[in-house]
């Protein structure tokens, strides 16, 4: 587990203590920014979070995917996902991280500018994917709500979906 993995953990126990609501009305999450926008991902998904590391290029191949990389002796696809949601692609930063997601047998790595923070969020302040998206085809889980700011919870099984 990389560092900055149990940094979040360690900050989302330290949340935990002291917390006297239901652990079934909370939703654990790590938060990241691409672009403008803060969205988030929940934390047991997230395998790793890496500073870059070297990736091979794939052929044709969609322009979001950047190629492949190798963690560990694993050959994992990486995404870039400012390319995904129809961003310039800009050049990696010192606050540039990747995050391997895994969920079942399916694993890749995302490209993000930066992380925020883990977040414990209730399920009461989670509203639904906007209504302007047809509900199958979204990535939004939903839109979570909290300290006066507002970020985009993504479905990690469509970010997984082998669409290449």
């Amino acid at each position: 587990m990389s560092d900055k993995l149990k940094q979040i953990i360690n900050k989302q126990g330290e949340q935990q203590i002291g917390s006297t609501e239901h652990s079934a009305d909370i939703v654990q999450l790590v938060g990241f920014i691409i672009g403008e926008e803060e969205y988030a991902v929940p934390i047991l998904t997230i395998q790793e979070i890496i500073k870059p590391i070297r990736w091979t290029r794939v052929p044709q191949t969609p322009a979001y995917v950047l190629g492949v990389f190798n963690l560990r002796g694993s050959v994992i696809p990486l995404i870039d996902l400012r390319t995904k949601f129809g961003l310039r692609p800009l050049k990696h930063s010192d606050e540039t991280r990747f995050f391997v997601l895994k969920q079942g047998d399916e694993v890749a790595g995302f490209v993000i500018d930066r992380l925020t923070m883990a977040i414990r969020i209730k399920k009461s302040d989670i509203g639904a994917a906007p209504d302007t998206i047809a509900a199958d085809d979204s990535m939004i889980a939903g839109v979570g709500k909290q300290a006066g700011r507002i970020l985009t919870i993504l479905k990690v099984d469509k970010l997984l979906a082998r669409d290449f």
